[in-house]
């Protein structure tokens, strides 16, 4: 058994053969932690959302952790943590990019009924279609670290 550190390369490769993170961030008592999809294109990791808490806490501290893991069993493993900045993309040559960068990927902006259910959009998406849109966004990578175990 052995278990050590990842180079920077290493866990670039884990970020950009993964499709499932954790953001968390902090309103300045709480600490949460929020899944969700992204794609990283080697600069910044792009995600998505609907308006709601994980946003709302994002735009008062935009000082962010992403992690992502790599799991083959117990004793198999990659872990990668990122410290970035959130940063909203409301330009449109920037929402273009991303959303090629989502499509790349085979990744639709598709908000699940269970996310709409959880931040009460799916009322609102059925009574006014088309009027909510996802908050595309960014995170820098300002520091990134990854550790592993393999048998």
């Amino acid at each position: 058994m052995m278990i050590g550190y990842l180079t920077k390369e290493q866990s670039e490769t884990v970020l950009s053969d993964n499709v499932f993170g954790k953001i968390g961030c902090n309103d300045g008592y709480n600490t949460y932690i929020y899944p969700t999809n992204y794609v990283y294109d080697g600069r910044y990791i792009f995600c998505h959302s609907l308006p709601g808490s994980k946003i709302h806490v994002m735009r008062r501290n935009k000082r962010v952790c992403f992690q992502v893991d790599s799991i083959k069993d117990f004793m198999n493993w990659k872990s990668v943590m990122v410290l970035g900045n959130y940063a909203e993309l409301t330009e449109a040559r920037d929402r273009y990019y991303a959303l090629k960068a989502f499509v790349s990927k085979k990744l639709n902006l598709k908000i699940s009924e269970s996310v709409a259910a959880a931040t009460g959009g799916q009322n609102v998406l059925q009574k006014a279609p088309g009027k909510i849109k996802p908050v595309i966004y960014r995170i820098s990578v300002d520091e990134i670290t990854g550790r592993f175990e393999e048998e």
